[in-house]
């Protein structure tokens, strides 16, 4: 069930920020868990590596590339790296994204600029390149990460182009879904809801909570209809769902991975 054996899956945002289990990371891990051979990109090289070294201490095999996924020259070359090495795309996961607090009066246009191209147009030169490389083979499956961010917004900081961004997702992976159905090619979209990442100990502690880590944890589980946040690892069972040939029938959707939370109250 769920094996991945001979696909080849391309992550973006393989990294992770610090130490634990970011979403990119645990899908990489999972996915070549499962058999895939996984090329992982990150703004970062030195975080893509250290998932790769994991993949490999496992008996996986990984390649990166250290790769700003919001150029277009950086991006097209990590593609046909990919390539290069594997010869074939199979699966595109685009993780790549992050926020800016700002409303619509406070945020700068370089801010608002800087936040459609990091959570937009990464996704949209990573599908540029790869979907050529779909179409030739007539198959694969596209999975993007947007955020419950883009469905329930917060009364306490507002984060106005995150938010416009990651809704964004969803109407590109449906417009995608549609436009290659028949060729192959699936699309989908993974809604991850609160999650306890090492995003929350190296940013959100700090810009968040004032460096209380402790009250935020608290705050955020007790925000959860299911009483706790999840984990990357939750994440990255969605994406390898939808990777996998047991969704062959699925694509155009959304899987909401957030303990009940878009379906609560929003008082």
């Amino acid at each position: 069930m769920l094996r991945l054996d001979s696909k080849v899956a391309f992550v973006s945002g393989a990294g992770s920020v610090g130490d634990g289990w970011g979403n990119g990371k645990a899908t990489a891990v999972l996915l070549a868990r499962q058999g895939a051979r996984v090329f992982g990109t990150d703004l970062r090289k030195e975080a893509a590596e250290e998932t790769g070294d994991i993949i490999r201490r496992e008996g996986g095999t990984c390649e990166v590339r250290g790769c700003n996924m919001s150029r277009s020259a950086d991006v097209e070359d990590a593609v046909a790296r990919c390539l290069e090495e594997f010869g074939r795309i199979d699966i595109l996961v685009n993780n790549v994204g992050g926020s800016a607090p700002g409303s619509a009066a406070t945020m700068t246009e370089e801010v608002w600029d800087a936040q459609m191209a990091h959570n937009l147009k990464t996704m949209f030169l990573a599908s540029k390149f790869v979907l050529p490389v779909m179409q030739k083979q007539a198959s694969g499956a596209i999975i993007n990460l947007s955020s419950i961010a883009a469905l329930r917004m917060s009364a306490e900081r507002a984060h106005v182009a995150y938010s416009t961004a990651k809704f964004g997702i969803l109407a590109f992976s449906k417009s995608t879904a549609m436009t290659f159905a028949g060729q192959g090619i699936r699309c989908n979209t993974v809604i991850p809801g609160l999650m306890h990442t090492p995003l929350v100990e190296h940013r959100l502690a700090k810009t968040v909570a004032g460096g209380d880590l402790a009250a935020l944890i608290a705050k955020r589980d007790a925000a959860v209809p299911m009483g706790h946040m999840g984990t990357a690892w939750d994440v990255a069972h969605a994406v390898l769902f939808l990777a996998s040939d047991e969704a062959r029938y699925i694509t155009g959707t959304e899987i909401l991975v957030d303990g009940g939370m878009s379906v609560a109250g929003m008082g």
